[in-house]
């Protein structure tokens, strides 16, 4: 329930005394409470280390799924062509993630954008782009001879023409065409539009 509706599982206070313990604990005593044989499991026959409600079991069960739902994605693209699309952007602890989506038309002719990967990167240089592009690929069996366009904003880095990461694709993938983010475009034409009106300002 948690995964389709897109909510978080863990909550900031799961102690006892919480009033809201976090989706995965609210779901699991709710549960409990309308089903007499799963509360007798988890309250009087369960062992303390087998509730199933510690942090670490959380984060398991949600890479279980996580490995789950990537495993599908993998196998919807197989050995067909898909389109690139990179972002990169600095989390609140000042470490550099790449954030990865793969577009593709699925075998019912839908076309789908995945998110399959959030990387850490040592730095934001093309070639540590690229390296890392190429180490994802890897992981998941994926060749950037499938690659048919690339997605970036409009960083030198990402879309530079002799060694920005679009560059660097394209000298092994000459297929790979390179199509600057329309979000990016869109959001940098609201951007401008919103200063020249003095209310919004």
């Amino acid at each position: 329930m948690l995964l389709k509706q897109g909510l978080p599982f863990q909550g900031h206070d799961e102690s006892k005394t919480s009033y809201n313990r976090g989706d995965y604990r609210e779901f699991y005593q709710c549960l409990a409470e309308h089903d007499p044989a799963l509360a007798k499991a988890l309250t009087v026959d369960a062992a303390d280390n087998s509730l199933l409600v510690s942090s670490d079991i959380q984060k398991d069960i949600i890479k279980c799924f996580a490995d789950e739902i990537l495993h599908s994605i993998l196998e919807d693209i197989g050995q067909d062509i898909f389109y690139l699309l990179v972002d990169e952007s600095r989390d609140v602890s000042c470490k550099e993630q790449m954030a990865v989506v793969l577009r593709y038309v699925d075998r019912c002719g839908v076309v789908k954008e995945s998110f399959v990967g959030l990387v850490h990167v040592k730095d934001t240089t093309s070639a540590n782009l690229k390296s890392s592009i190429d180490s994802l690929f890897a992981r998941f069996k994926l060749s950037i001879k499938q690659v048919r366009g690339q997605g970036y904003d409009g960083a030198s880095n990402m879309r530079g023409e002799f060694n920005g990461s679009k560059s660097l694709i394209m000298r092994e993938n000459s297929s790979a065409y390179y199509v600057h983010c329309f979000a990016h475009q869109l959001q940098l034409v609201v951007v401008a539009v919103a200063r020249k009106h003095i209310g919004i300002a």
